[in-house]
């Protein structure tokens, strides 16, 4: 009987010992398939987002201006002679051509001042008739000794002053017809004319009473400021190019784009110390009217010669404190951050000057669900929002 215990005895602990290894093995293999689903829990889903390729074509730069329209030219009307007003001529507002009468001032005065003129040459005229007469006789008196030379120099002289005063009654009778024509104040240019600064009935007073204004119309002016660094790489283009004028185009405040087209005609030849600005003007047509002197203007001004770029829509760019980034989806759909250099806009599309390489998926819809570089998300491939149909050359705003 005893040589039969011990073996049972081993036996029992042999068993003991194997159970218990085989729970902690599986309570070590609970734990760490507990841990991998714990793990594997914290992670979000994949983020579901729109990815467009990168657009690479040819941009021409376009230069950033802010500006004012005005008029090429604009006249203060003010009546040469004085008087009262009888008659404003024209509708405040409208436009009017060159020579047409704006304002007529009471004539009356002058008509008269034009009918005494002329009498006084008709009496200076006969004055002179009878100064030559007497003046002939007395050349052939003196022929004939019959009259001494003082009294035929005294004819002779006479004979010279009647001419005179004729000439000077001619210069007063066309001095008066030009007063009696300034009562009817024209239009020096034609253009849109304002409003009537003096109605009918008051005091005009000669070289100082504004009447009204009259601005041209088309074409017209912009002005505009372009810093130092910007004229100086202008000059540069210049000698390159020659001067042709550069191209400028042209978007009013509630305009979408850039719609009217011109050239810079002209640059001051001074830059601005305080401001380290120089202004500069364009010219552009405005058959339709809608360029009015003292509009806001928004001015892009060619800035060089066409350059192939990298285009994103501009709500794919991130910034972070001071620098600017996107996220790319890269093979293993997950999202990547790069950082990129960014320029100007083209037509809708910023430029990317470094970061992008052609071919990359820019994520451009649903970047606020990615929360961290290397998140896997599920991306859809759309066309890169915002691009307009391709162009040769397409228009770059480089500032």
């Amino acid at each position: 009987m005893k040589g039969s215990v011990l073996p049972t005895t081993v036996f029992s602990s042999a068993l003991g010992a194997l159970a218990l290894a085989g729970a902690i093995a599986l309570a070590l293999g609970s734990a760490g398939c507990t841990s991998r689903a714990a793990e594997n829990a914290g992670m979000p889903p994949p983020a579901q987002v729109s990815a467009a390729q990168v657009l690479v074509r040819d941009v021409r730069p376009w230069d950033d201006y802010t500006g004012r329209i005005a008029a090429v030219d604009s006249v203060e009307l003010r009546p040469r002679v004085s008087g009262y007003v009888e008659r404003v001529a024209f509708r405040e507002g409208q436009e009017v051509n060159k020579g047409d009468l704006l304002f007529v001032i009471d004539k009356r005065p002058y008509e008269a001042a034009l009918a005494q003129a002329q009498a006084q040459l008709e009496r200076a005229r006969s004055d002179a008739q009878l100064a030559r007469a007497q003046d002939a006789r007395a050349q052939a008196l003196i022929e004939a000794k019959a009259i001494s030379r003082e009294d035929f120099e005294s004819r002779h002289a006479a004979n010279a002053s009647g001419n005179a005063n004729v000439r000077a009654a001619e210069a007063a009778v066309e001095a008066a017809r030009l007063n009696l024509q300034f009562t009817e104040i024209r239009a020096p240019i034609a253009g849109h004319a304002g409003r009537a600064l003096v109605t009918a009935g008051n005091l005009a007073q000669a070289d100082a009473t504004l009447l009204t204004t009259v601005v041209s119309v088309d074409p017209v002016h912009v002005y505009f400021e372009a810093d130092e660094q910007s004229f100086l790489r202008y000059q540069r283009d210049e000698r390159s190019r020659g001067n042709d004028g550069y191209p400028v185009r042209v978007g009013l405040a509630g305009e979408q784009g850039y719609p009217h087209e011109g050239r810079v005609d002209f640059v001051d030849n001074t830059v601005d110390a305080g401001t380290g600005t120089i202004r500069a003007r364009a010219v552009l047509a405005n058959p339709d009217r809608l360029l009015t002197p003292g509009l806001f203007a928004r001015v892009q001004l060619q800035g060089g010669a066409p350059f192939q770029a990298t285009l994103v829509d501009d709500k794919a760019i991130l910034t972070d404190q001071d620098r600017k980034y996107v996220y790319v989806v890269d093979g293993k759909h997950t999202a990547q951050r790069r950082d990129v250099r960014t320029g100007g806009i083209s037509d809708g599309l910023r430029i990317v000057s470094e970061g992008l390489k052609p071919g990359d998926r820019v994520i451009v819809d649903g970047v606020q669900k990615v929360f961290f570089p290397g998140m896997p998300v599920k991306d859809a491939l759309v066309a890169m929002p915002g691009a307009a149909a391709p162009a040769p050359e397409q228009a770059v705003a480089a500032r």
